[in-house]
């Protein structure tokens, strides 16, 4: 079975050079098994045609708000109940500004009011419109109203410039679509009965018993807690990568922990082989860009994110298409930064209750206070790595100091991970009362 058979995507197209890579876009996931429908802005037919997504789609492009064609004259109902997944690709400033504020003065920005489909942002920009504030908080904004980001990538720009705003490539954006239907479906198998679905609001029982919480603020039962375990895997090409010692045994203890304490867990991991603990959605991805995505829409609605993984800080800035010949005695790689999935979360606006984690090698307590106040966490959990009989990676026990602000510190000593995991849970229940 293809991976997107039966998925109806609308592809809404907006103004932006990067919307040739959209024609390519659109077949990739008609490869992938998905019917796809068009829609296009009147900035977006300034750079690409609607004939081409008409021969490429086997369908009509769509371009009009009342389009006398349609049902009644009522295309974007029409188009808004049909499809599964919108994906606006490019989007460009404008459209996100627009979608933020919730204008509806076109046919892309219609259907997305009009519709209860998953929405799904490739951004394409000028690398100084991306990181303008202005776009950056229409950004944030999107994510926590439940909307995904594609991206943006990193490198040469069509203005000549070179930085983040460039739009993911169409094989990637296929990968990372395919990936969001395959979590979509985990988290609907993994939602309660009557209860909220992982990257939804879920039920609190203790929201309207205040006093009834802070009695017994140990329990964590009922809230959503998003977890992030394992390495990330970056590629140099087809056969090698980027990667570290991460066995991704702390985070899968603390899911474990957490459902003992009748959490309801997701769980977001790199490449690992540990079984999955009963009742936990777990989502697989490889590379920093690829959970940071699923962080972004599996926190919306949670109460706590606890960030375990170790992501990769960088990742190979042109990935070969073929193997790399051994061919000389050096080889050298560009290396880009990927994306702070931590920091991002952390500064979404009454955003979840953070909590880091930092492997440091010297120095512990001064670089793990260091990252809590940068990122601006709830919390940080910390150890000293590359010590004799403490490996910490892949090892079944460790030792951590947890500090918060006001010099706030617990150390917990060194036992099973899954031990300690119970003891940094109670540390985070009860600073969870004080936040």
């Amino acid at each position: 079975m293809q991976p997107l058979q039966n998925q109806k995507i609308l592809l809404g197209i907006s103004g932006g050079i990067a919307s040739y890579k959209s024609a390519i876009l659109a077949r990739r996931l008609i490869d992938a098994g998905a019917e796809v429908r068009v829609v296009m802005t009147s900035g977006a037919q300034a750079f690409i045609t609607p004939l081409t997504f008409q021969a490429l789609t086997g369908n009509p492009v769509h371009t009009d708000l009342l389009d006398p064609a349609a049902e009644a004259a009522m295309g974007h109902i029409e188009l808004a109940r049909w499809a599964d997944i919108i994906l606006i690709a490019p989007a460009s400033a404008n459209v996100m500004a627009r979608l933020c504020h919730g204008f509806a003065d076109d046919l892309l920005t219609t259907l997305c009011l009009a519709s209860d489909a998953s929405v799904l942002l490739a951004p394409a920009m000028n690398r100084l419109m991306w990181s303008n504030t202005a776009t950056q908080e229409n950004a944030q904004a999107l994510v926590i109203r439940g909307m995904t980001l594609l991206g943006p990538d990193e490198g040469a720009q069509a203005c000549g410039e070179t930085g983040a705003g460039r739009m993911l490539e169409p094989e990637t954006i296929r990968d990372l679509v395919i990936q969001f239907v395959n979590n979509e479906m985990v988290s609907k198998l993994a939602a309660p009965k009557g209860g909220a679905m992982p990257g939804s609001a879920p039920h609190n029982p203790a929201a309207n018993q205040p006093s009834a919480y802070a009695e017994h603020h140990r329990s964590l039962a009922g809230l959503h807690i998003v977890i992030t375990a394992g390495p990330t895997v970056e590629p140099i090409d087809p056969v090698r990568y980027i990667t570290n010692r991460s066995s991704g045994k702390m985070g899968f203890a603390l899911a474990s922990a957490a459902i003992k304490q009748n959490a309801q867990v997701t769980l977001i991991t790199g490449p690992v082989k540990l079984a999955t603990p009963a009742d936990v959605a777990r989502i697989d991805v490889d590379t920093a860009k690829a959970m940071h995505a699923a962080a972004l829409h599996a926190v919306h609605g949670a109460d706590i994110f606890i960030s375990v993984a170790a992501v990769a800080d960088y990742r190979v800035e042109k990935i070969a298409d073929e193997k790399i010949k051994k061919n000389e005695d050096e080889m050298t790689l560009t290396l880009v930064r990927n994306p702070d999935i931590l920091a991002s979360i952390a500064s979404i606006p009454e955003g979840p209750f953070c909590v880091g984690f930092a492997a440091e090698t010297e120095h512990v307590e001064k670089y793990a206070r260091g990252k809590l106040v940068k990122k601006k966490l709830d919390l940080i959990a910390a150890n000293q790595v590359g010590q004799p009989g403490n490996p910490v990676f892949g090892s079944d026990t460790n030792s951590l100091d947890v500090y918060w602000a006001n010099q706030g510190h617990q150390h917990i000593a060194s036992a099973p991970k899954n031990q300690v995991a119970a003891e940094l849970l109670d540390i985070i229940a009860e600073r969870l009362t004080t936040r």
